[in-house]
């Protein structure tokens, strides 16, 4: 089962998370909406370390 842990409306944004992710060992699916947005999903029980992961990448971007 895959969960969601993130949500963009920026595509570009999400393959950027998606490459992330996966450099760091998680398999990574990208599902775009129909509200335009795109979910980030991870296996169920790869979410809570893959947020963590998540996590550090976003704060670094915004140093």
């Amino acid at each position: 089962m895959w969960t969601v842990i993130y949500v963009t409306h920026a595509e570009k944004q999400a393959r950027r998370i998606e490459a992330a992710l996966t450099e760091e060992g998680f398999l990574v699916q990208v599902r775009p909406s129909v509200s335009k947005q795109y979910e980030i999903q991870v296996p169920a029980s790869e979410a809570r370390d893959a947020q963590e992961v998540l996590n550090r990448i976003l704060q670094s971007s915004m140093e």
